[in-house]
């Protein structure tokens, strides 16, 4: 499967910023970092919270309700009280443009 999904212009998502788009059913976001794009399923692995709105300290993300730290890069999981990986996913910038490709399904 090679469907990749536009979630907007680089341009648009500067460093230290993120996206947030809906793909096939999951909340998903994309973060800039340093010009390096990393996706993450918006919700964390420990209690079902929204990443998204928690602190960002290099290529790690905390939630908001526990702080658990979760890698970008990997999804690990880097601190209690979570135990389980987030699902990370391709990103490729295609003719300017951010793109996410849903490899759940492979």
């Amino acid at each position: 499967m090679d469907d990749w999904t536009d979630v907007a212009a680089a341009a648009d998502i500067l460093p230290g910023s993120f996206r947030r788009l809906d793909l096939n059913g999951v909340a998903v976001a994309v973060f800039n970092i340093d010009g390096h794009y990393y996706a993450i399923e918006d919700v964390c692995s420990h209690e079902a919270e929204t990443l998204s709105g928690g602190p960002l300290n290099s290529l790690e993300i905390s939630c908001p309700r526990h702080a658990a730290r979760f890698s970008l890069r990997t999804g690990e999981a880097l601190s209690p009280p979570a135990c389980e990986p987030i699902t990370i996913f391709p990103v490729r910038v295609e003719e300017g443009r951010v793109q996410v490709r849903d490899h759940r399904f492979d």
